[in-house]
């Protein structure tokens, strides 16, 4: 199993998949509080799926320069390694919010997307594009 992240400053979307299936599944997002997600969610998941690897989106300006939250994922991430001892690996993000927006409206219409979770579907969309691009 591997769980997905799409950290955000209010909320971090959240995916699991298998490698074999090359397919995520959106899973709740976590909420952020003052800069800082609930980590005992986060235990919650972790104890919960069992996750052998974590990727975590990187996001980056459309030109691949780093923008301000390029260094809160990359924080974001190493937490998550040491806390819980496992392999985390970046992966770009580029337009996954766009895309989980886009598929959101297409599908359910704009009443949903505002109550969706956005976060979590670009999460999936972080997840299979990493098993898409990955060599694990």
């Amino acid at each position: 199993m591997i769980i997905a992240f799409d950290f955000g400053i209010k909320n971090i979307g959240v995916a699991i998949g298998e490698k074999i299936l090359k397919k995520g599944k959106a899973l709740n997002k976590i909420t952020v509080n003052k800069g800082c997600p609930n980590w005992n969610d986060i235990k919650h998941l972790f104890k919960t799926w069992q996750p052998k690897h974590v990727v975590v989106g990187l996001p980056l300006n459309m030109n691949g320069t780093r923008q301000d939250m390029t260094k809160k994922a990359e924080k974001f991430a190493n937490l998550l390694k040491h806390k819980f001892n496992i392999s985390v690996e970046l992966h770009d993000e580029r337009l996954s919010t766009k895309e989980a927006k886009s598929l959101i409206f297409n599908q359910y219409g704009f009443k949903i997307l505002q109550k969706s979770n956005i976060h979590s579907i670009a999460a999936v969309i972080i997840l299979e594009s990493w098993f898409n691009q990955s060599l694990l």
